[in-house]
């Protein structure tokens, strides 16, 4: 059985200004989601689901679906404020998601094999893909999973601060820790970061090695985020109730200082490209355009779907 692919697709993109994930990045029409699957569909992922809101979902199937559905098995589950543990409510007030944590826990019911979870509005290089299904296409147990590592200087922008998980390995190549870092600045030369609003920052290497929400679980890893999921309403919603968030990195983290879970550490010289800012997009649109005229994708990637 192939691996499968979850997309956490239901944020709205606050800071570029809309729903960035259903946002032509070529005279195609075509979006980044596009290239995404079409990149994991030519590694080996043959299932995908798309983690979207419910309300959003017409637009999305006319956007993007009913055309990355032609060339892999398209399902749908739907991130809902409503979707938790049996014994608990949703705060008044709240109307934020609960995080990339819930995003995945949405779409458990359709989780039957190992699976790689991505963001929608990144673009990852095939070889992230390629890195991810080789690695879950291989017998493991359920508590050995993977993380692809890019090197910060291949993540940045120019037109801001961008959040990325700063990782630690061991000398074996497993993960230690991911710290979220939400402010971090280029130049790509001599990267940045501030914990003060800018007050102070602190260098970090270029070649640092980060998380794009690159990851590859065993389907075993769903009964981790069912149960912390519980302990985050329980212990660490009622600290800031309308606010607080449950993150994927902090689910494998906790795994990890239990001593339950290993996260391999797959790193890759691709280089992101994204939409964290409205700014952002013609860059991105360049670069895809020099990929296309290299010979790396068709200008229609789904006119053939035979891949």
């Amino acid at each position: 059985m192939r691996p499968m692919l979850v997309i956490m697709a239901a944020g709205m993109g606050s800071r570029f200004g809309g729903p960035k994930q259903m946002t032509a990045v070529d005279g195609a029409g075509q979006v980044i989601l596009d290239y995404s699957v079409y990149d994991a569909v030519r590694a080996g992922f043959e299932k995908v689901v798309c983690v979207i809101k419910k309300e959003i979902e017409a637009d999305f199937r006319a956007a993007v679906g009913d055309r990355i559905g032609r060339g892999c098995e398209l399902h749908y589950a739907f991130q809902d404020l409503g979707d938790i543990p049996a014994g608990h409510s949703v705060p008044a007030g709240r109307t934020k998601p609960w995080g990339t944590g819930h995003a995945v826990y949405a779409a458990r019911a359709l989780i039957d094999r190992p699976f790689a979870v991505i963001n929608a509005d990144d673009f990852y290089g095939r070889g992230a893909f390629e890195a991810l299904a080789a690695f879950l296409s291989e017998d493991r147990d359920d508590h050995t999973h993977a993380l692809v590592a890019y090197q910060l200087k291949n993540t940045l922008t120019e037109n801001g601060a961008v959040a990325r998980g700063v990782c630690t390995a061991d000398g074996g190549g497993h993960l230690r820790t991911v710290t979220e870092l939400t402010a971090i600045q280029g130049p790509a030369e001599a990267p940045s970061y501030t914990l003060d609003g800018g007050k102070s920052w602190t260098p970090l290497a270029p070649d640092t090695p980060v998380s794009l929400n690159t990851w590859g679980f065993q389907s075993g890893f769903m009964d981790a985020i069912s149960r912390q999921l519980e302990g985050f309403l329980r212990r660490d919603m009622p600290k800031d109730p309308t606010r607080a968030e449950f993150f994927l990195p902090g689910v494998v983290n906790a795994c990890l200082a239990a001593g339950t879970d290993r996260v391999a550490v797959l790193p890759t010289d691709e280089v992101w490209h994204g939409v964290t800012y409205r700014a952002d997009l013609p860059a991105l649109e360049g670069a895809l355009a020099e990929m296309r005229a290299a010979g790396k994708y068709p200008e229609r990637l789904w006119d053939d779907v035979d891949l």
